[in-house]
């Protein structure tokens, strides 16, 4: 592991203060969500029953980004923080992520493509072959999570152990019962050692352990499955990785079948703006809208999830459900622009989410919580949908 000395040599930011460190928590929550609607796009745009092995290679990767986002919660939690997922959480795509170098592109919303699957391998590039940018931000997601782990070892060094977590409140961690079963399993953070192994998992499942092609989901007694990286390696390339490939190495194994045009063609940088303009002519703007206004509801229960009602997230399962299907339908319309239209683009969710769409989720969600309270005032048990939810979505 690199050093705090190292990471200050280099010119990177190690967060100082506990006020730093949220900061940097509360980014790494952001960094994690980014990723998220990238690769449902991807995933949700290939044509039905095509492309079956990169879909779920996709979607294996999308439930770890979901677990990462919700151990990202949990640390901020233990060391006194309140994550924040609301106005301002959802950045604009193309979207650039947070603290990351010059070279590290925006990304955007792209179709099942070849560009796709560079995009998807540039995100969850290894530090170990990515070239570090001295004093300019991270250039690679684990670099990041470096930096956090130092800022968090320092801390502890100089303020103490228990005055870095005293600030926590052990009713606002996700547990496995609220979560899933896939993925790997969220834990509870209560200090420095589930604190390191929250951050190791989330580094190891995006770029592998000690310089192999494995994730860590040893840990959770399931069997090592390739980290995020080699997965998205596999789709590009068309062919499986060996038992003996190294990361340096291209796939050595099977072939895959991959069929790069069974994927609806978007325009990536679609607002919902554009749609509005053909509104009298097309049905995808208020298609998109309600879209939009389902991934706000979502958002909202996982932030009640994140600051102490972590059985909320049992409650997303119909969102996440109505989420799926609203994104398939989308994709069958062509887009609502004639040029477009002609040049085979179809209409894609464009994940923008204003205010008030967000009061109008909270309005929703307090409905939805006392409509599931027993008249006794005792809430219902949730045990049973949270295991089905994020599989459920996807």
């Amino acid at each position: 592991m690199i050093t705090a000395l190292e990471l200050d040599e280099a010119g990177f930011g190690v967060p100082r203060t506990l006020d730093d460190l949220r900061t940097y928590l509360q980014a790494a929550m952001e960094v994690e969500h980014l990723t998220i609607p990238v690769y449902m796009t991807g995933m949700y745009s290939i044509r039905p029953g095509t492309n079956r092995t990169a879909y779920y290679a996709i979607r294996a990767v999308l439930l770890e980004e979901m677990l990462h986002m919700t151990l990202a919660a949990n640390l901020l939690n233990a060391v006194g923080g309140a994550p924040k997922v609301g106005t301002g959480f959802v950045a604009s795509y193309p979207a650039r992520l947070p603290f990351s170098g010059e070279t590290v592109p925006g990304i955007g919303l792209q179709h099942f493509s070849p560009e796709a699957l560079r995009t998807f391998l540039r995100i969850e590039q290894p530090k170990a072959i990515t070239p570090a940018e001295p004093g300019s931000g991270w250039t690679s997601i684990g670099q990041f999570y470096d930096t956090i782990r130092a800022g968090l070892e320092y801390l502890i060094e100089t303020l103490g152990h228990d005055a870095v977590f005293a600030g926590g409140k052990p009713g606002h961690q996700v547990g496995p019962e609220d979560f899933y079963n896939s993925g790997g399993e969220v834990f509870p953070v209560d200090g420095r050692n589930s604190a390191l192994e929250a951050l190791e998992t989330i580094t190891e499942q995006g770029e592998g352990v000690h310089d192999t092609i494995w994730n860590s989901n040893d840990r959770f007694g399931e069997q090592p499955e390739l980290a995020h990286y080699f997965r998205f390696n596999e789709i590009l390339t068309g062919r499986g990785y060996g038992p003996d490939d190294r990361p340096q190495d291209q796939p050595s194994g099977p072939l895959i079948d991959v069929t790069w045009e069974d994927a609806y063609p978007i325009h990536g940088d679609s607002k919902v703006a554009d749609y509005q303009r053909f509104a009298a002519t097309s049905a995808v703007y208020e298609q998109a809208v309600a879209f939009n206004s389902r991934y706000a509801v979502l958002l909202r229960y996982l932030d009640s999830a994140f600051n102490g009602r972590p059985r909320h997230m049992a409650l997303a399962v119909p969102t996440m459900l109505e989420l799926r299907d609203r994104a398939e339908q989308l994709y069958r319309n062509p887009h609502p622009d004639p040029a477009l239209a002609a040049r085979g683009r179809f209409a894609s969710p464009t994940f923008e989410i204003a205010r008030h769409q967000f009061d109008a989720a909270d309005e929703e969600i307090g409905r939805n919580i006392r409509a599931a309270t027993l008249e006794a005032g005792e809430p219902i048990d949730l045990s049973g949908l949270a295991s089905d939810s994020v599989e459920a979505f996807v």
